[in-house]
C-alpha cells in the first residue's frame, strides 16, 4: 500500500480493522513519524536535510519540484508558445496568494500531473519592506546576510481523492509543514489580476458587484471614516432628496395638477393595492451606502465617441492598476497580466508595456506569446527586468545567472533582437543564418525533404552577420539544461580559393573552422550545433554538390543572363569556365594577366537562391545519401532542428 491509496482509503470512510492492510500500513508510517521526528530533534539540519525527511513521508520528492522559478522585483515577462506553462505560472500564484476581484477560484482534477495525486506550490516572497513584514511577524523566516532581511514562505497542499481536488488551508513558516496564516493576513497578500479575455466594457459598466466598484471600494478614499466617502454619499444623499421632492412638487400648471405628483400617485395607488393601502414609493438614483452606490458608477473616456475594445482595454487596465496606486496600501505589489496584447494593436503594445515599466515598487509577471513585446522587453537588467521563456512546462530564466550571454551579448541583444528575430522565443527548432540566400534556400530544401518547416515550428533566423552565436547562447544554460529546443548554426567558411591556383588551402581552412566553433563551445549543448559549408561559401558548396551542382547552374544563368561564362553550349555549362566566373564573382575581383586584382561584377545572391529555391521546389532529388556531398551540411541542419 502507497501513502496516497492509504488516504484514498480512508477518506472513503473504510474501517481500520485490527491486522488489516491498512492498520499495519499505518502503524508503520507512525513508526517512520517518530523516527522522523527524532532525528531532527537530536540534532541540527540543513534545510535540504529536513526537505529529504519531509519527502520520506510524502508522495511529493520536495528535493526535486517539478518547477522552480525566481522572479527579479520589477518587470518579469513569460514568453512561449501555446499550452507552454506560462498560465499555469500565473495561475499557481494567483490560487495561492488569491485576488483583489474575489475571483471564485477552483481546483479541478486537470491541475495535477497525470498519475499523481497530490500536487504543492511553494511562494517564497523576500524584499519586504518592515511595514510590509509587520503584517506576517508570526510567519516569518529570515536570510543569512548582514543585517539579515525578512522573508515569507507560503504552502499550498492540494490532495486528489476519489478525483475530487481537497486543498489544504494555505501555510507559512519556514518549517516543511508550516502553520496556517489567518485571514487578516492574507488580505495583504492578494494580487492583481488582469485576465486574458478582459471584456472591458463589462467590467466599467454600471452594474451590481461591477469590478469597477470592487476597485473604487478598495481604495482608502471610500473606506469608512474617509473624508471622500462621506462627502461622496452627501453629494448622492442631496441628489436623491432633489429628485424625491422633484417626484413630489404637487404645484399647479394652467390649473392642472402637476404630472410628476400624477406619476407617483398612480405607482402608489397600485402598490397600495399590491401590498397594503399606505405603502409608498420613492424615486432615487441610488442607494444610500457606499457600495450601493459605486455599483451605479461607469467609467468612460472624456469625450471619446465609440471607444472601440483596445481602447476601452487599455482603460480597464488603468483601473485595474489602482490597487497599486492606492494610498496607504502595505501589502505586496504584484500584478498578474495575462495576455498583454490582447485586443490591442503594436503601438499600443509597446505604450501599455512602457508605462508598466516605469511603475517603480511594483512587482510585474506578464505573459505574453506577442514577438513585438518580446522584442521590446530586455532580456536582463539589474534584477529590474527579467524574460523567462516557457517551453513544454519548464521555465527559463534569461539572467546572467543562467545563460552563457557575457554583458557584450546582452548589450547586442538589446539592440538587434527585433520583431522578426524575436520568432525565435516560440520555436520549436531554429535554424541560424547570416544571410538572405540560406533564408531562401533553406526551406524549399526542407519541403523537399519531407520536413515542411513551418509543420515543425522551426524558425529561420537571418541575423544578417556572423553574430550568430549570440543568438544561440540565449539557449545554452550554465547548468547545460537542455531547453528542448533545437538550434543549427549555418555559415559560410569564408577561405577563399588560392589567387595563383585556385586550390584551397587545408590548413587555413582546418584553423578558420577550429576559429568558428570555439565562439560557441557547443560540446556539451547537444541540442545546439553547427553546420559549416565544407569550402568557402554556399554558392560555391552548391555549384560543387553532386546532387544540386546542375540545379544551381541553371539558376545562376536565369539571372546573369548576359555572362558568357553561365551560358550553356550544346546544351551543356562549360563547368570550368563556369566555375572561374563564379569564382570572379564570389570574391569580386579578377586577375588580370599582370596578376593585378581587377573589379568583377558580384554574384546577385538573393536572386539567384530565388530561382534556386523555385527549381528545387519541382526537382526530383534523393535526399536519404548525402555523404561525401557539399550541400550535406544543409540537409543535416534541417534534420537536425526537426528531429
Amino acid at each position: 500500500m502507497t501513502v496516497q491509496e492509504y488516504r484514498n482509503y480512508i477518506a472513503a470512510g473504510n474501517p481500520v480493522g485490527n491486522g488489516s492492510e491498512a492498520h499495519l500500513f499505518m502503524h508503520q508510517m507512525a513508526q517512520e513519524a517518530i523516527r522522523i521526528t527524532m532525528e531532527i530533534n537530536n540534532k541540527y539540519h540543513t534545510p535540504e536535510e529536513l526537505r529529504e525527511l519531509f519527502s520520506e513521508l510524502w508522495d511529493i520528492d520536495l528535493q526535486r519540484p517539478n518547477l522552480n522559478l525566481s522572479f527579479t522585483k520589477g518587470l518579469n515577462v513569460l514568453i512561449g508558445e501555446n499550452d507552454s506553462g506560462k498560465s499555469a505560472i500565473l495561475e499557481a500564484i494567483k490560487m495561492v496568494l488569491k485576488t483583489h476581484a474575489y475571483e471564485r477560484l477552483i481546483w479541478v482534477k486537470e491541475d495535477f500531473f497525470e498519475g499523481t495525486n497530490e500536487l504543492r506550490i511553494e511562494l517564497l516572497i523576500d524584499g519586504l519592506t518592515n511595514i510590509e513584514a509587520a503584517h506576517f511577524t508570526e510567519w516569518l523566516g529570515w536570510t543569512d546576510g548582514i543585517p539579515p532581511k525578512p522573508i515569507l514562505r507560503l504552502i499550498c497542499t492540494v490532495r486528489l481523492i476519489d478525483d475530487k481536488p481537497i486543498p489544504q488551508e494555505i501555510k507559512a513558516g519556514m518549517d516543511e509543514a508550516g502553520t496556517a496564516i489567518d485571514s487578516q493576513a492574507r488580505e495583504y497578500l492578494k494580487v492583481t489580476f488582469l485576465k486574458p479575455l478582459r471584456d472591458a466594457e463589462s467590467e466599467l459598466t454600471a452594474k451590481k458587484y461591477s469590478r469597477l466598484s470592487q476597485i473604487l471600494e478598495g481604495h482608502d478614499l471610500f473606506k469608512n471614516g474617509a473624508d471622500g466617502k462621506e462627502s461622496f454619499e452627501n453629494y448622492v444623499a442631496t441628489a436623491n432628496r432633489q429628485i424625491k421632492e422633484w417626484f413630489e412638487d404637487d404645484t399647479a400648471e394652467d390649473g392642472q395638477l402637476s404630472n410628476k405628483k400624477q406619476i407617483k400617485g398612480v405607482i402608489d395607488g397600485f402598490l397600495g393595492s399590491f401590498i397594503q393601502k399606505d405603502t409608498a414609493s420613492s424615486f432615487s438614483i441610488s442607494g444610500s451606502h457606499i457600495k450601493e452606490i459605486l455599483e451605479k458608477l461607469s467609467l468612460n473616456l472624456d469625450e471619446a465617441i465609440g471607444p472601440g475594445l483596445g481602447t476601452m482595454n487599455r482603460l480597464y487596465m488603468a483601473a485595474e492598476l489602482l490597487h497599486l496606486q492606492k494610498p496607504g496600501w502595505n501589502g505586496i505589489k504584484l500584478c498578474l497580466v495575462e495576455e498583454e496584447e490582447a485586443h490591442l494593436h503594436p503601438q499600443a503594445q509597446m505604450k501599455v508595456l512602457e508605462t508598466i515599466q516605469k511603475q517603480k515598487g511594483t512587482q510585474f509577471i506578464i505573459t505574453t506569446h506577442s514577438p513585438n513585446l518580446a522584442s521590446k522587453v530586455k532580456l536582463s537588467e539589474d534584477d529590474q527586468n527579467q524574460v523567462v521563456i516557457c517551453k513544454a512546462g519548464r521555465a527559463f530564466p534569461m539572467g546572467p545567472t543562467y545563460t552563457q550571454l557575457d554583458k557584450d551579448d546582452y548589450e547586442f541583444l538589446d539592440h538587434f533582437l527585433d520583431v522578426t528575430k524575436a520568432n525565435l522565443f516560440f520555436a520549436k527548432g531554429i535554424i541560424l543564418v547570416e544571410g538572405w540566400a540560406e533564408e531562401i534556400i533553406l526551406p524549399a530544401l526542407a519541403q523537399g525533404m519531407g520536413k515542411d518547416l513551418t509543420a515543425h515550428e522551426v524558425s529561420i533566423i537571418n541575423v544578417g552577420s556572423t553574430a550568430y552565436m549570440r543568438y544561440a547562447k540565449i539557449f545554452m544554460r550554465r547548468n547545460q539544461e537542455s531547453m528542448g529546443c533545437k538550434v543549427a548554426i549555418v555559415t559560410d567558411l569564408d577561405v577563399r580559393p588560392n589567387d595563383d591556383d585556385g586550390q584551397f588551402d587545408a590548413t587555413k581552412e582546418m584553423e578558420k573552422r577550429t576559429n568558428i566553433t570555439e565562439k560557441v563551445d557547443t560540446a556539451n549543448y547537444p541540442d545546439v550545433s553547427w553546420h559549416i559549408a565544407e569550402h568557402w561559401t554556399l554558392e560555391w558548396c552548391l555549384n560543387e554538390s553532386g546532387k544540386f551542382g546542375d540545379l544551381f547552374k541553371e539558376a545562376v544563368s536565369k539571372v546573369h543572363t548576359r555572362t558568357d561564362a553561365f551560358k550553356k553550349e550544346n546544351g551543356q555549362f562549360k563547368t570550368e569556365d563556369f566555375k572561374a566566373e563564379l569564382t570572379d564573382k564570389l570574391r569580386k575581383y579578377k586577375i588580370d594577366r599582370e596578376g593585378r586584382h581587377v573589379a568583377a561584377t558580384q554574384l546577385n545572391k538573393v536572386e539567384v537562391a530565388y530561382q534556386f529555391a523555385k527549381l528545387v521546389k519541382g526537382a526530383v532529388i534523393d535526399y536519404e545519401h548525402f555523404d561525401g556531398d557539399s550541400a550535406k551540411y544543409l540537409v543535416d541542419a534541417i534534420n537536425h532542428v526537426c528531429s
